[in-house]
């Protein structure tokens, strides 16, 4: 996934305030979209340290947190170890560069991660064939930001033209929603996050 180098220096100081709250207002959110979950299994997508899949461990039977970046994998691993978390596993993987036939989820959410990854449509795909049948991919993401200029990260996402794309990979029942505005939480600029729930 693009930009671990950068994720992999910032691994021990990235719980920041900020980033806590905004895991808390987009754990929050997905949690609204969750259904009989806790016979579920789950898959944090680009977890980072795991702040938005800490916040929803209880809703379901496992997690496994899912990150390209291994020193970020080595904090949710401690932080399993320090609260004694047993329906929890980790693993340091990269889906833009290989697939993972034996992994299958119920649920899988990325929350601030889809603008990571250069070729969205690949990833997607990828976690459609992850996802058992009737199962649901939650985003949580910044709505398209002109403000934002960088050849890192998009600049966000066009809510339809994302429905379009999964919509041609076989997702349905899409539905998203902006649900959140902050003040300077996206490169420095005001921005929106909205969700997206779809099911396989």
């Amino acid at each position: 996934m693009g930009n671990t180098d950068k994720f992999e220096m910032i691994a021990n100081i990235y719980d920041t305030p900020e980033r806590i709250q905004i895991a808390k207002v987009s754990s929050d959110v997905i949690r609204e979209y969750l259904v009989d979950a806790n016979s579920k299994n789950a898959i944090d997508f680009g977890c980072g340290t795991g702040l938005v899949g800490i916040n929803l461990l209880n809703e379901f039977n496992s997690m496994l947190f899912l990150d390209t970046s291994q020193n970020m994998i080595d904090q949710i691993k401690q932080k399993i170890s320090d609260f004694n978390i047993q329906n929890a596993d980790t693993l340091c993987f990269d889906f833009e560069k290989e697939g993972l036939s034996d992994l299958h989820a119920d649920y899988i959410f990325m929350a601030q991660v889809l603008l990571h990854i250069h070729d969205a449509e690949f990833v997607l795909s990828r976690l459609f064939d992850v996802l058992n049948e009737g199962g649901h991919l939650l985003i949580v993401d910044f709505d398209k930001n002109e403000k934002v200029v960088s050849d890192i990260v998009h600049n966000g996402f066009n809510q339809a033209e994302l429905s379009g794309m999964m919509t041609k990979i076989g997702y349905r029942d899409i539905q998203s929603k902006t649900f959140y505005t902050g003040s300077k939480i996206f490169m420095g600029h005001d921005a929106s996050l909205f969700v997206l729930d779809s099911r396989k």
